[in-house]
């Protein structure tokens, strides 16, 4: 049998959201070296445009398009933009998110709100917005929404933030059953803790290592360990999975959050 490259996304566009930093940036780079054409899509284009010159500087293809998810005007705004300019994506990378830490006692409505409204809704509404385009146009496609351990379980002060997740869980499985018969799949991935410009200091306190002595394999994760899983449901290699969620976090979730 002849040897396929399945892993490659050559002649793919791949829209990634959430690009201007952490792990969108971090996926975005990743697609990008594997061949496809990368949209960056994110509120902050000015970082987009940094992204964007980097991968062009590196031989690939980036266009950036500025997008907020939890606005629906802008978000057809945006997909009209990639379309005109790349054409309907192939590949969706569902990664904008936050977290707004409180407890039960002290998370605020504009809290709540703020999460949800980014991290299920605005998921829903770019998938959505993709998976119609793709079915309008005939094509195959693969969305990858990017979930969070947290859907699975719970750790203390990010309620909204794991409610969203354990949404987004089940949205993912639902659009796979409604969308298979369109040959648009809709998987994720559920991190563990993958260090970030973000969480750097956090990770570098005691509390940061009193966190990272409870994961199984007694480090955090590199981004570069979610390249497997995301070019596996990217790419040909996954062709027959759909509803799949790949859980990769050290370990994790076998012992307790």
């Amino acid at each position: 049998m002849p040897r396929r490259p399945i892993f490659e996304l050559n002649g793919r566009t791949a829209l990634v959201t959430g690009a201007s930093s952490g792990l969108g940036r971090h996926f975005a780079r990743t697609l990008a070296v594997h061949g496809a054409s990368v949209v960056l899509a994110a509120r902050r284009v000015d970082r987009l445009e940094v992204l964007a010159g980097e991968i062009r500087g590196n031989g690939g293809t980036a266009h950036p398009v500025r997008m907020d998810v939890t606005d629906a005007h802008g978000v057809e705004a945006g997909l009209d933009a990639v379309q005109e300019a790349l054409g309907v994506p192939d590949i969706l990378v569902n990664n904008s998110g936050i977290a707004r830490p409180a407890s039960t006692l002290d998370v605020t409505e504009d809290d709540w709100a703020e999460v949800i409204g980014t991290n299920l809704e605005g998921a829903w509404r770019v998938a959505q917005g993709t998976a119609r385009r793709m079915v309008d146009a005939g094509r195959a496609g693969a969305i990858i929404n990017v979930l969070s351990i947290l859907a699975f379980g719970v750790a203390g002060g990010l309620g909204p933030y794991a409610a969203s997740k354990a949404g987004l869980l089940q949205l993912t499985r639902t659009m796979a059953m409604e969308l298979a018969r369109h040959r648009v799949r809709v998987n994720a991935i559920a991190p563990g803790y993958v260090l970030t410009e973000m969480n750097r200091d956090y990770f570098a306190s005691d509390a940061g290592k009193a966190t990272t002595k409870r994961i199984p394999q007694r480090r955090i994760g590199d981004p570069s360990e979610l390249d497997g899983a995301l070019l596996l449901l990217a790419s040909d290699a996954s062709s027959y999975m759909t509803g799949s969620t790949i859980v990769v976090d050290g370990g994790h979730l076998a012992s307790s959050l």
